[in-house]
This record gives C-alpha cells, sequence and structure tokens, in this order.
C-alpha cells in the first residue's frame, strides 16, 4: 500500500491541462504514490462548448474522469492543482471548487499539506508565472506546506518555470511536448519524495 496519497485537481478546457494532468498522475504512480486524478467541474454553458471543437473533445475525452470533491483534497497528503491561465489567473471552474472547501478549511483538514501547481497559457508570456502564484495565495490561507519544483533538476533550466509546470499550446497549434512533459514528471517525483519525508517517522 502506497505511504504517499496524492490528488491531481484540474480543470482543462480544450485539452492541455487534461494532458499535463495525466502525466503528473502517472508520473506520482511511478514514484510510489496512490493517486487520485479528479477534474473541476464544467460551469460553461453547451453552447460555448459546442462552438469550440477542441473543447468538445476534450469534454468527451475526460467524461470518464471524476468530478473533484472537498475529500479529494482532506484524503490527500498533497494536492496537485492545474488550470489554464485566465487574464493572470486560474480559471473559473477551479477557483469554484477551491471556494467550496470553506468547511474544510475552517475545521483545519486543508492545513499541513503539500501542495504545488501547474499551468498553460495560448502565449509565451500569457500569465502562466502569475496564475501559479495566486494559487500559491490560495495554499498560503490553507497553512500548506508549497513544493515548487524550483531548479531541482537539470531539465528545468530548459523548461524554465520555477514555479511549476506551465505549456504554451499557442492556440491549440502547439501540443504538451516531451519538454512539458518532463517538466510535468520532475514536478509529480518532488511532491512525492517530499510529501513521503514530511509524514510521522520519515526524514529528509
Amino acid at each position: 500500500m502506497s505511504d504517499v496519497k496524492l490528488s491531481v485537481i484540474y480543470y482543462s478546457s480544450t485539452g492541455t491541462i487534461s494532458a499535463l494532468a495525466k502525466e503528473i498522475a502517472e508520473a506520482a504512480e511511478k514514484a510510489g504514490a496512490e493517486v487520485r486524478l479528479r477534474k473541476a467541474a464544467e460551469l460553461a454553458p453547451q453552447a460555448a462548448i459546442d462552438s469550440n471543437e477542441a473543447w468538445a473533445a476534450n469534454v468527451e475525452a475526460t467524461k470518464d474522469i471524476a468530478e473533484a470533491t472537498a475529500d479529494d483534497v482532506v484524503w490527500a497528503d498533497a494536492v496537485i492543482f492545474g488550470s489554464p491561465t485566465r487574464y493572470g489567473n486560474i480559471a473559473s471552474q477551479l477557483k469554484q471548487f477551491i471556494d467550496t472547501l470553506g468547511p474544510q478549511w475552517a475545521q483545519g483538514q486543508l492545513a499541513d499539506k503539500v501542495y504545488s501547481g501547474f499551468a498553460s497559457s495560448a502565449t509565451q508570456h500569457g500569465g502562466q508565472e502569475s496564475t501559479l502564484l495566486a494559487l500559491s495565495n490560495t495554499f498560503y490561507h490553507f497553512g500548506g506546506i508549497i513544493v515548487p519544483p524550483g531548479y531541482t533538476d537539470g531539465s528545468k533550466f530548459v523548461d524554465g518555470n520555477p514555479y511549476g509546470t506551465s505549456h504554451v499550446d499557442a492556440q491549440g497549434n502547439n501540443p504538451v511536448d516531451d519538454t512539458s512533459r518532463k517538466a510535468a514528471q520532475v514536478q509529480a517525483e518532488r511532491v512525492v519524495r517530499v510529501a513521503r519525508a514530511l509524514k510521522p517517522g520519515a526524514s529528509l
């Protein structure tokens, strides 16, 4: 039985964040964690989804992934949240889920867990870092232990984002590549390693 429980909770419209979430989940499992892969509920009207072929395709492709609940956060030793950038911030779908966690926050059930984040944007300077920093503001309020990838692996000097995994999808013209997949793997492995070290009886 795994000694680390990890939830990967994300929102994705056109599939970039979905791909990164799956990469993170698989890497965490390989690192020995028990993983829950969960998506935030869609809030957009069906007409908006149907108007974008990639959005509709991603909804269909991820229909069997369970929607996140508060228990998925409470259960976990570590949580990695993912979101596309929306004006330099997280998507409303993920924010709405986080905003439902008030009762758990009030009971201290979100504290002392490891938290990390990943993001995507359409353009190179489209707000990836500010999105990840915005997520960290939430983690501070949780009383969480923030674990970014930093520059702890040589590959981080290639993808260049110490705050978390990120990918530029160029309006769907740039699918998730090996550089972003490697970043996702590094981040997942580090989160699992630190969460394991923080468990009672463990040592860094």
